[in-house]
């Protein structure tokens, strides 16, 4: 077959509503994708500068391109869905969560049965759902058990076989779960009320059942039937307790699905919640695999479709964070405040909680794959020319000019690597100088791993603005290091990251994880470095008193605190404990030293 004339094609391709498949030469589908106007979109893969990677390879692999004509946007939509999951092509976002949800069927028979399934038979039967987990599905039906007794037995109770006596009650009836329909103990017609009570339970309307419950008690109350009565409140009081714990919003706020998403790098995380008379009666969340670095835009239409489709939803309005594409026949809202825009908020919290979730569990069963997505999160934020795996980061640390010291940790994998942190003592330095410090500890850091061949890290981080970063890329620049190793600087008060020769900072999103990288590199940098600098006064002020008394030298004072670690401890020693360690002569010295001072 000869290759067809993309260009060809693009020119005769219909201005309508429809869906588009794009086919590599051996005739394999790599894209199914969805359009207002055919032409238009189909057009702009080859004609605009695209920034993904991704999408200029699609684009190089295309041979053919086909498209379907339909009459509306909103048959576009659910095309496009259907054409993916039968297809799965390569480059389209993949939906990550594929399982078979439960129903709850309302059996077409005479008094019918109400039961949880997974399967969904063509006889007639009424099926609410599908649910999200059985869980849901059990807690609703435990109350249903408890506000209505119904059959669980599968005879055919026709009225000839009623009548004629066939089946005897069973110990569901004896229990009383059961009024035994069976023995004709109670009328079709009380039946079916109890069912179509239960109807409207399930769709999240309370109300009616509430209402008949109250009249019921009343009733009995009113012929001094208190024991009944007080079964009809037990009932009110289950009922309210399970609405009350569904009821999250306004009552007002009826049949409605609520959307939303949150997005990284690989993945998008769409989530809805249904509501019907105030009350949240599904919720779900979907996991979608960027495959072209799609916008949220596009991600969550997706998910608005497949969602819909999947929970068989017929409501005519959604609530979103954002315009979206939906269909010609949904009435799209953005809410902007008040009860609806807090639903909204609700549904997004549930999407970031999912997340969290899965990054938890990816965690854990493949940490591989976890750093692999936070490493290509920073080289992408950074401008990096490869993953930052191996990370160094410096701060100096100088209170008030005295001791003079400077620390480096090292991360590995986004990990502290404690056994890799060096302390330094400042040497060539005299008084504060930060800048000149800074400059002094890069050089012999990287000049040290070079003289001994050590592997260079791919990231150097100094803490603090364009001044410390100069003197950083001065000391690479003497080490011919310089564009061999990526270096920025951190200022603390804005957050703001400094690269050599830009005067212009990177501001990242707070919320980013490369930034909390970069900020946990910074405080555990200024953490041992502040530790160092401590002990290292602390040693100063603990060996000058000691050495003060004359007749101590420094190789007593070492033996001195190596044996009490402290000079309080040495203070509170008896002259035989001392003695012990120093002998009788010097121990003497010590003790009529600080006795001298009482």
């Amino acid at each position: 077959m000869d290759k067809p004339n993309v260009e060809l094609q693009l020119k005769t391709l219909p201005e309508n509503p429809g869906v588009y498949q794009y086919f590599d030469k051996n005739g394999k589908i790599l894209y199914v994708g969805k359009a207002k106007n055919l032409k238009k979109r189909v057009t702009s893969y080859f004609t605009k500068n695209n920034d993904s990677q991704r999408i200029r390879v699609m684009v190089k692999k295309i041979h053919e391109i086909r498209h379907i004509v339909v009459a509306s946007e909103t048959d576009a939509l659910l095309l496009e869905n259907n054409l993916i999951k039968k297809l799965q092509p390569r480059f389209n976002v993949m939906l990550k969560d594929d399982k078979t949800y439960p129903w709850i069927c309302i059996k077409n028979e005479r008094f019918p049965r109400v039961f949880p399934t997974r399967r969904l038979v063509k006889d007639g039967s009424e099926y609410f759902g599908p649910y999200t987990s059985f869980k849901t599905v059990n807690t609703l039906l435990d109350l249903i058990k408890g506000l209505y007794q119904l059959r669980t037995c599968n005879y055919d109770l026709s009225e000839e076989k009623v009548r004629n006596g066939k089946y005897k009650v069973c110990l569901e009836y004896h229990l009383g779960n059961c009024l035994g329909p069976c023995e004709a103990n109670e009328s079709e017609a009380e039946y079916l009320k109890k069912i179509e009570a239960i109807r409207q339970i399930v769709k999240g309307n309370f109300k009616d059942s509430l209402q008949e419950f109250r009249l019921q008690m009343k009733e009995h109350a009113e012929k001094m039937e208190f024991e009944e009565a007080q079964k009809i409140k037990s009932k009110i009081d289950v009922l309210e307790n399970y609405q009350s714990k569904s009821t999250v919003v306004n009552p007002k706020i009826n049949n409605v699905d609520v959307f939303s998403i949150v997005s990284d790098e690989e993945y998008g995380y769409v989530n809805f919640l249904q509501l019907s008379h105030g009350a949240i009666i599904r919720a779900h969340t979907i996991e979608l695999k960027k495959k072209l670095d799609e916008t949220e835009k596009e991600l969550l239409e997706l998910g608005i479709i497949e969602i819909r489709q999947r929970f068989n939803s017929l409501t005519r309005e959604i609530y979103v964070p954002f315009k979206v594409d939906a269909g010609e026949d949904i009435k799209v809202t953005v809410p902007k405040l008040g009860d609806k825009k807090q639903i909204v908020d609700l549904s997004t919290r549930n999407a970031k909680y999912f997340r969290q979730e899965r990054f938890k569990q990816m965690k854990i069963v493949d940490p591989d794959r976890h750093v692999k997505r936070i490493m290509a999160q920073m080289k992408k934020d950074l401008r990096l020319k490869e993953e930052p795996r191996h990370i160094e980061c410096f701060d100096n640390s100088n209170i008030q000019g005295s001791n003079p010291v400077a620390a480096c940790v090292v991360f590995k994998d986004g990990k502290p690597s404690k056994k890799d942190y060096r302390k330094f003592n400042i040497k060539t330095v005299e008084g504060p100088n930060d800048f000149a410090s800074m400059e002094e500890v890069v050089f012999r850091r990287y000049r040290r791993l070079l003289e001994e061949g050590e592997p260079l890290p791919q990231l150097i981080i100094v803490d603090g603005g364009k001044g410390q970063l100069s003197s950083g890329v001065k000391a690479l620049e003497t080490l011919g290091l310089r564009g061999k190793i990526a270096i920025i600087g951190i200022a603390k008060r804005l957050e703001e990251i400094f690269y050599p020769g830009d005067t212009i900072p990177l501001y990242l999103d707070k919320k980013s994880e490369t930034l909390k990288i970069i900020q946990h590199l910074r405080n555990e940098a200024h953490r041992f470095g502040i530790t160092f600098h401590r002990n290292k006064r602390s040693s100063t002020a603990l060996n000058t008193e000691l050495e003060n008394i004359p007749g101590i030298g420094e190789k007593t004072v070492v033996e001195l605190l190596q044996q009490f670690r402290s000079l309080k401890r040495i203070k509170e020693a008896s002259r035989e404990e001392l003695a012990q360690v120093v002998g009788k002569s010097k121990a003497g010295i010590i003790k009529n030293h600080y006795q001298e001072d009482v």
